[in-house]
C-alpha cells in the first residue's frame, strides 16, 4: 500500500537524509545529459552494506551497527574502477561498490569487513538500498 509507513523511506530515514539521496540521483542524472560530449562521465556509487563512518558510528547505531558493516576502503577501491573506467561506458550509471568490484573479479570482500568473524549474511545492507 501506498501509505505503508514500512514502505515510507522519507519517514523511515528522515526526510533531509532521504531526499538528499534523491537529490544526490537527479543531479547525476542532469549532468551526465550536460557534460556526456565534452567526454565527462556523472554517476552515482552506493555502498551494498553500512560503512564504518563516523557519522554512521554516533548517529545511526553506533558500534554494534558498524561492527557488521565494511571499511570505507571497498568504497575507495570501487570508485577508483569508476574512475578509471571508459567514460562513454560508465556515463550515468548508479553502481553498488560489491557489483563494481566482482565486475573486475573481485568477490573475496573478506578484507573489507570491520569484523571477519561476521558472516556474510550478517552483514547490515545500507539503508538506502
Amino acid at each position: 500500500m501506498a501509505n505503508d509507513p514500512k514502505m515510507n523511506w522519507f519517514a523511515k530515514l528522515g526526510a533531509g537524509y532521504a531526499l538528499a539521496k534523491y537529490g544526490m540521483t537527479l543531479i547525476t542524472h542532469g549532468l551526465s545529459g550536460e557534460l556526456e560530449n565534452d567526454g565527462i562521465a556523472c554517476n552515482c556509487l552506493w555502498p551494498k552494506t553500512v560503512i564504518a563512518t563516523a557519522a554512521v558510528k554516533n548517529l545511526l547505531g553506533g558500534s554494534p551497527v558498524v561492527n557488521k558493516g565494511r571499511t570505507v576502503d571497498i568504497m575507495a577501491d570501487a570508485a577508483h574502477v569508476i574512475l578509471t573506467s571508459d567514460s562513454v561506458k560508465t556515463n550515468d550509471q548508479f553502481f553498488l561498490d560489491d557489483e563494481v568490484l566482482a565486475s573486475i573479479g573481485v568477490v573475496d570482500l573478506q578484507k573489507y569487513k570491520i569484523n571477519p568473524n561476521v558472516p556474510d549474511h550478517e552483514l547490515i545492507i545500507d539503508f538506502m538500498c
